[in-house]
């Protein structure tokens, strides 16, 4: 595609143009980066010997996703004015976003010149820029883009689709930023709205395995490696939720942050094993990590991700709460050593910019924080990092008062600062690649251009460079710039024999760089490295492999692994996980193997077994479980292929569980129904186990294995208090359920009816709507029964609309109208709580409260004492403060670290203008005629699970639905701050504001 350049349209969301000014552009720009900027930077604290400095600002650019920075040292930045307009209301920009280049020509470290390299109806919002000499890589969902400077303006002369068909279009979760990796190759990642990757041409795109790349093999967010052309493309983990940015050290080894979902403190870093398994989801059903199962992890960050399941990848570190964004591998040497070889990050959510000081631990590492820039303005969005050609450090700054969830609450700001040390002047890096020397003096930089520049004129000098690259990877002291220098002679003829020699070396990161590049061969060219290295004395050696036997098949093969399996320690996960990627597809084979060399007494034998996926290792793990009884290893047959484990945990039952009635029940929830529904022996059993058990454990196993000769038990619960809700809801899903609560209703006594209406409120359904519409208007009923059915009968989010209906049609008993009204008065929809108020005799209508413009607002304080009071009154209903409300929307221990004052009072105010992301709003409509709305727990091919208003989670077969669907409505009233007076309003901002991390 050519481009038809012309002159951009300065647009600033209604600002007044420069032009139309008549100050000189060059002039405007640096005034504005000095006036408005520099009393901002006394709020960023770096550590002793830096300082950070602004080298541009709005409005020169606004509103930065991402940027690089080119050979030249200019900064590439991309802006997003038109972010996520359909959401948050914001105005657009009609000519589209763009790419701007941003350089400092006189040489005082401020920019001082700007060039619009490209803009285009078609960019909005993009989120990755990779520069690449004439190539400029942009991401930006469903596209990404290859731009090409051919005359080398610093304008777009044609743009090519690399990959389409990525989802996440206007969401921060689609695709992110490509990387150039030290063996010649792209990275890149997608989050979990990416789902596929498909070609330019619509195709999809085929992975190492010759599998489509979508979610019938992968799950959630994914990283990728490619070719510079975009072939060859391989997935190289899974399983993330927004994998923002991966990073690429030296020797070929990944890393990358990830988010949680919002308020779950569980943030995380991740060192990425290729082919890993990093547990957003089940592995298995895709359900979420809300959702029960056995061995559950006790903390919630670390549920999050599914730790205790065997087949995910360990966690590098948590973080807590954040909005991680960019991240790269610094390894230059102006910055203090403690921030050399390390990543680089930058969290929006936290206002901070860190890096992780990595160590090895076993097979994979430990890190701890060191932070490289804190603020306690918490306008300070740091959004990218990238590394300058003189080992400084550029920051982008989206500077906004929120944060995600689709806000921008504002358009018309954005900053870029470099971290250096005090008093170094920002300078031209000039760098020669005419000569083998000179190119390879360019490798060792820090800046990814530049290296990019010096590997393509290495690889293309061939011979002529072969013995000044071998001189380097033999002598040069920098173990990282002898990778490089492997890498580029990787390239060539002698591949082979440069593998084996990075083996031979002492370095493990050397070694364990040999066999990544070994992977990529026939396994026959490197069988031999492959023997050496199962013998090494460094566990990450042997960890890499681990992973590159993967889909590996024949007997040497096979042995290789069992040699590797016995020398697992019992301690170290993140071995034992390399063990089980290299197993993939070949466990029947790799698991005789093992057991062949008799590893029962070995230190990590139950670990192999608990990790196995195959049914040959099904008698070990029957007798762990029969010896331990752990729930570890309970959980480990949920991932065990076959049919043959619900024959084993039977025989358990009858045997070493004889007397144990909590083993037992733990094995009956590892059958599968069908087996219990085939046997009427084990049914028997079932059935006097759930004499022994009460409460949600004998409810869910009733419900899981609809045990329809329960309802009079689950009856009597209702009857009774217990479990109330829950017990509705199991028997409301029997067979049957539906008639026999209505049948009881009618014929109870009045006590079994209030009974009975305590948990018909909560049910949301038509029949329990209906049965307390009846209620109402039943004269045979006391009045005592008929006024508590009129009470609560709008409690259920799903029935509302049923109950105004009601109204409407004038069903209600005159008397009861009120009631009725009253009952609606929590729906978190303000319409149905003004339309329920019409419907009274003396017109109640809410009194809307005018308050203050936001400028107004937020420079009120508020008593934070008081405001916990509103909160408990207006906010409990749905959020969690310290464990204390209900689960249902964010979670807010620490919102106030996250938003500003401004921030927090658009959320209030409007609601719809940011949704959390995991917080979208779903519309389910079943085949019976039931409509919900509320927040997906977990989804899968055959289950969905909503939490509805109130916490309360339903579950719907996806064969039962009529339709499913996200709507842009937030599920958090529009209006709540219309019943708050304004001081009212500020206390509760001045209590949520004293919500931090602690």
């Amino acid at each position: 595609m050519k481009i038809v350049k012309k002159a951009p349209l300065l647009f600033l969301g209604g600002m007044i143009s420069l032009v139309s000014l008549g100050i000189p552009k060059m002039v405007q720009l640096k005034k504005n980066t000095a006036d408005s900027v520099q009393t901002k930077v006394s709020t960023l604290q770096v550590p002793e010997g830096l300082e950070v400095k602004p080298f541009a600002a709005e409005p020169m650019l606004i509103n930065p996703t991402n940027i690089d920075v080119d050979s030249k040292g200019r900064v590439w930045v991309l802006e997003a004015y038109n972010y996520r307009p359909g959401i948050n209301g914001n105005p657009t920009n009609p000519q589209g976003d763009r790419i701007v280049i941003l350089e400092d020509t006189n040489g005082d470290g401020q920019a001082d010149s700007r060039k619009v390299f490209y803009q285009s109806p078609e960019l909005n919002a993009p989120l990755g820029i990779a520069v690449l000499d004439s190539m400029v890589i942009v991401s930006q969902s469903p596209y990404i883009w290859k731009m090409f400077d051919d005359n080398r303006d610093g304008k777009a002369d044609r743009k090519e689709v690399m990959f389409s068909g990525i989802g996440g279009d206007q969401h921060d979760h689609g695709a992110h930023a490509f990387t150039f990796g030290p063996d010649g190759k792209l990275y890149f990642n997608i989050g979990n709205e990416g789902k596929q990757l498909l070609d330019a041409k619509g195709n999809p795109v085929l992975d190492q395995d010759g599998d489509p790349i979508g979610p019938k093999k992968y799950r959630q967010g994914m990283v990728f490696r490619c070719n510079l052309d975009g072939s060859q493309v391989e997935v190289l983990g899974h399983n993330f939720r927004n994998n923002y940015e991966v990073a690429v050290d030296s020797y070929g080894a990944l890393w990358q942050s990830d988010n949680d979902d919002d308020g779950n403190k569980g943030v995380r870093i991740n060192a990425v094993f290729e082919h890993g398994n990093y547990g957003y989801v089940d592995e298995m059903t895709g359900e979420g990590w809300y959702v029960n199962r056995t061995n559950i992890e006790k903390e919630i960050p670390l549920r999050h991700w599914h730790l205790n399941d065997p087949g995910v990848v360990p966690n590098l570190l948590q973080t807590g709460a954040g909005s991680p964004t960019g991240m790269i591998i610094y390894e230059g040497n102006l910055l203090p050593s403690i921030f050399q070889n390390q990543m680089i990050h930058t969290d929006a959510g936290p206002n901070v910019v860190r890096s992780y000081a990595t160590t090895p631990w076993g097979a994979g590492y430990e890190a701890r924080i060191n932070n490289l820039i804190t603020s306690k303005d918490q306008w300070f969005r740091p959004a990218d990092v990238a590394a300058a050609p003189d080992g400084s450090l550029f920051v982008a700054d989206w500077y906004d008062p929120g944060v995600g969830g689709h806000q921008a609450g504002d358009q018309a700001k954005g900053r870029i600062y470099r971290i250096a040390p005090k008093g170094h002047a920002y300078k031209k890096t000039n760098f020669d690649l005419s000569t083998p020397e000179l190119a390879f003096k360019a490798l060792e930089n820090p800046n990814l251009e530049i290296r990019f520049l010096a590997f393509q004129a290495l690889k293309k000098m061939g011979n002529k460079a072969e013995s000044v690259l071998e001189n380097e990877f033999n002598t040069n002291e920098n173990p990282r710039f002898r990778a490089r220098a492997f890498w580029v002679l990787n390239q060539g003829s002698r591949s082979n024999e440069f593998i084996l020699k990075a083996f031979e070396q002492a370095n493990p990161n050397l070694k364990a760089m040999a066999i990544r590049a070994a992977k990529q061969k026939p396994f026959a060219e490197w069988s031999t490295l492959a023997a050496k290295a199962a013998k090494d004395q460094h566990a990450s050696v042997r960890r890499e492999l681990a992973i590159a036997l993967r889909h590996l098949s024949g007997e040497e093969v096979n042995q290789l692994w069992a040699s590797l399996a016995m020398r697992h320690n019992g301690t170290d996960r993140w071995y034992l996980e390399a063990l089980g990627i290299g197993a993939d597809g070949n466990w029947d084979e790799r698991f005789a193997a093992y057991a062949a060399l008799k590893p029962e007494n070995s230190k990590g034998y139950s670990d192999v077994v608990w990790r196995a996926r195959t049914e040959k290792a099904l008698p070990a793990l029957i007798e762990l479980i029969g010896n331990t009884k752990s729930l570890a290893y309970f959980r480990a047959l949920d991932f065990m292929p076959g049919e043959q484990k619900s024959e084993a945990l039977f025989a358990l039952i009858n045997g070493k569980f004889a007397t144990d009635v909590s083993a037992q029940l733990e094995a009956v929830r590892h059958m599968k129904p069908a087996y219990i529904a085939s046997h009427p022996e084990v049914k028997v059993v079932l059935s006097a186990l759930l004499k022994q058990i009460s409460g949600k454990q004998y409810l869910e196993l009733v419900d899981y294995y609809q045990l329809k000769e329960e309802s009079p038990r689950v009856l009597g619960m209702i009857l009774a208090g217990t479990e109330s809700s829950k017990a509705g809801q199991v028997v409301y899903n029997l067979p049957g359920g539906a008639a026999l609560i209505r049948s009881k209703f009618f014929k109870g006594k009045e006590a079994e009816q209030l009974a009975l209406i305590e948990m018909l409120r909560w049910q949301g359904k038509t029949e329990s709507a209906q049965l307390l519409y009846e209620a109402t208007a039943n004269p045979k009923l006391s009045k005592a029964v008929q006024m508590q059915a009129a009470r609560v009968i709008g409690n259920a989010y799903p029935t509302e609309e049923f109950v105004l209906d009601l109204l409407e049609k004038k069903k209600i008993a005159t008397a009861y109208v009120p009631l009725v009204v009253e009952s609606l008065q929590k729906a978190w929809r303000k319409s149905i709580r003004m339309k329920a108020n019409s419907y009274l005799a003396k017109h109640q209508t809410e009194t809307k409260k005018a308050h203050p413009a936001m400028a107004e607002l937020i420079n009120m304080s508020g008593d934070a004492v008081k405001g916990k009071v509103v909160f408990t009154n207006s906010c409990t209903m749905c959020h969690l403060v310290n464990n204390e409300g209900i689960d249902f929307g964010p979670k807010l221990s620490e919102i106030g670290t996250k938003l500003s004052k401004e921030g927090m009072y658009m959320s209030i105010l409007h609601p719809n203008a940011g949704i959390g992301f995991g917080y979208e709003t779903f519309e389910v409509k079943t085949k019976s005629g039931d409509t919900y709305q509320g927040i997906i727990v977990s989804k899968n091919e055959t289950d969905i699970m909503l939490r509805i208003p109130g916490g309360i989670v339903k579950s719907f077969k996806t064969s039962a639905l009529k339709s499913y669907k996200q709507l842009p409505e937030s599920l958090m009233p529009e209006g709540l701050a219309d019943g708050m007076s304004t001081p009212e309003l500020v206390d509760l901002i001045e209590y949520l504001s004293t919500l931090k991390k602690k």
